[in-house]
């Protein structure tokens, strides 16, 4: 068994929580959507490079799109 994934896993999955808590602190629906994606995708994405990708644009998104 591969720990990279895991690892990456944890990493973004808290990331995500922080996300999902600033959210719905301040009313953004952004980032606490990108909160929840964060802290699910890792379930379904066993690739350790896809992950990390996936999780990267995740990040991103709050900052390119405000409303």
């Amino acid at each position: 068994m591969d720990k990279a994934p895991l690892l990456w896993g944890v990493l973004f999955s808290s990331i995500g929580l922080g996300y999902f808590i600033y959210g719905k602190r301040q009313g953004a629906p952004v980032p606490l959507v990108c909160g929840i994606g964060l802290m699910i995708f890792p379930y379904f994405v066993p690739n350790s490079w896809a992950m990390v990708l996936v999780g990267a644009a995740l990040m991103a998104v709050p900052y390119f799109v405000r409303l």
